[in-house]
């Protein structure tokens, strides 16, 4: 519990020294999963939550938003940390590591009227952690040690072309996420070699046009789903290499092939989707782990089994693809004002 101890410390400080400025609805529980499953197969509204269960629950945990702290003394206190690391540094995973134990809470996103760069380090999901931990870990990489540089890299890898508009402004598919984040030379998605990466998917997603009462947004707003639909037809049909579940092992080509701290996306077989879970990865002496907001621990947690054990466990899991965060890029351009951000 030490990370979370850290981190809980500091919020209480951030709630003391720093109120809130802007604050809409707060986080919204989901509900628990009735598969057999028992998985993370479901974690989030948009990149992977669209299973049966995945109707958004109107019901708030946090009503009262004044008492909610303000994140930038918890990230700053972060980033100063890791200024004073040496550069061989694995940051991803020194900044995962920092939010273990964090309480694992889906839906923190879809809690505005309007669209905001939403900022909750206090509830994650699997996709949050994911944004959470490559935005400070651009921040390293480009030495920008400061809150705003932490706003700059979330908004420019959430949306596209880092302009908060509306909800459809939002990437909400993670191949989507993947395509976009790589042509702007955020991250970099792995394909070779051949093996371990011997399988193919081809993508085709359908879910959010064809369930739009399962989105607060869709729901209330129906003409958004017409560019929801023109953004899953853009992207169906592409192909990426991955690497089936079945060679998810402790090979010498596996662990040449992915490195602590990848972004690990995993694939599944359910109908209009295309990928089930996110999480980070995490090389022990028996084999490959994952380093996750778990729905099933309920918190962010490194799996005590091997990834190869927890993927056997999951039926419609079916590989991983492989995401690695760029270290030589430009710094990213501040496209909106500071106003826009919601710490939620």
């Amino acid at each position: 519990m030490k990370h979370y101890s850290h981190i809980i410390l500091l919020l209480a400080i951030c709630a003391l020294i720093w109120p809130l400025q802007s604050c809409a609805n707060g986080g919204v529980s989901k509900p628990a999963a009735p598969s057999s499953e028992s998985s993370d197969y479901s974690d989030y509204s948009d990149y992977s939550d669209y299973s049966e269960n995945s109707d958004y629950s109107e019901n708030s945990e946090y009503s009262d938003n004044s008492k909610k702290p303000d994140y930038r003394i918890l990230l700053e206190t972060l980033l100063k940390e890791a200024s004073q690391k040496p550069a061989d540094t694995c940051f991803p995973l020194f900044f995962a590591r920092k939010f273990l134990d964090v309480p694992y809470v889906a839906y923190t996103l879809e809690v505005n009227d309007d669209e905001q760069l939403v900022i909750n380090v206090s509830e994650l999901d699997c996709t949050t952690l994911v944004e959470t931990v490559t935005a400070l870990t651009r921040c390293a990489y480009q030495k920008q040690f400061t809150f705003a540089a932490f706003q700059d890299n979330l908004r420019n890898m959430r949306y596209y072309n880092g302009i908060i508009d509306k909800y459809t402004s939002r990437i909400h598919y993670f191949t989507d996420w993947i395509v976009t984040n790589q042509k702007a030379g955020i991250v970099s998605e792995i394909q070779q070699p051949n093996p371990p990466f011997t399988a193919i998917q081809t993508v085709k997603v359908s879910y959010m046009s064809e369930h739009p009462q399962s989105y607060k947004a869709l729901k209330a707003h129906p003409e958004y789903v017409p560019d929801i639909r023109k953004m899953e037809e853009r992207i169906t049909g592409q192909k990426f290499r991955f690497i089936p579940k079945s060679e998810v092992k402790d090979t010498k080509a596996m662990r040449e092939a992915i490195h602590d701290g990848d972004i690990i996306a995993i694939t599944c077989n359910k109908p209009g989707l295309d990928i089930a879970h996110l999480g980070f990865a995490v090389w022990r002496q028996d084999g490959l782990h994952l380093l996750n907001a778990s729905q099933l621990h309920k918190k962010v947690i490194e799996e005590p089994m091997t990834l190869y054990q927890y993927l056997q466990k999951h039926p419609s899991h079916t590989g991983i693809r492989i995401i690695r965060i760029n270290q030589n890029t430009p710094i990213t351009q501040n496209t909106q004002n500071t106003p826009n951000t919601q710490k939620n």
